[in-house]
């Protein structure tokens, strides 16, 4: 059985998702969501869902005693980032070593590391007349979006794109695949 922990800071729909893929899947259980950020919608949209949602500072983050005992008291054997802004520290890396997985809204390794986010990701990439731009499912390591790669998909960037449109379609390959990345993902290492 499949225990995750999702870590947010933001809206939360990538999260909506996870929560409504796997409501009736019996293997694999989202049990709990982390957020950094008290104004985050994703703690309303965990609370519609009945998941448990911890908000934390970032000191709590860094806090290594704090964060295990959370995590072991619910059984939580892997972890989901869906728009979590925050660093993992070291020893949840180490911990959960080839069991954190983020994905990031541009073809890595091109537009990924600190700062590289959201609208920062898509503006960088229409400057440098990119034809293509997509999403990165990856392993996390002690370096932002350096993981190793489990999947990409693109999408074209069109002439007359602008952040907000490159934004949408980008959003559309994540709600397509996340989900099931993940399960494949997690039953090849069942």
């Amino acid at each position: 059985m499949w225990n995750i922990a999702i870590f947010a800071s933001g809206n939360g729909s990538n999260a909506e998702n996870f929560f409504n893929y796997f409501k009736k899947n019996n293997e694999i259980k989202i049990s709990m969501v982390f957020c950094d950020n008290p104004q985050a919608y994703v703690i309303k949209r965990a609370q519609n869902h009945s998941i448990k949602c911890v908000e934390i500072t970032r000191k709590q983050l860094k806090d290594q005693d704090f964060m295990i005992k959370q995590l072991e008291q619910n059984n939580i054997n892997f972890i989901v980032l869906a728009g979590f802004l925050s660093k993992i520290p070291d020893f949840l890396v180490e911990k959960f070593e080839k069991k954190i997985v983020n994905i990031h809204p541009s073809l890595l390794p091109k537009y990924g590391g600190k700062g590289m986010y959201g609208h920062h990701v898509h503006q960088s990439v229409i400057n440098n007349n990119e034809k293509f731009s997509g999403i990165t499912i990856h392993f996390v390591n002690n370096v932002y979006d350096d993981g190793e790669i489990i999947f990409q998909a693109k999408c074209p960037v069109l002439e007359n794109d602008t952040a907000d449109s490159l934004a949408e379609r980008v959003h559309k390959l994540e709600y397509q695949y996340f989900t099931t990345e993940i399960e494949k993902l997690l039953n090849s290492k069942a």
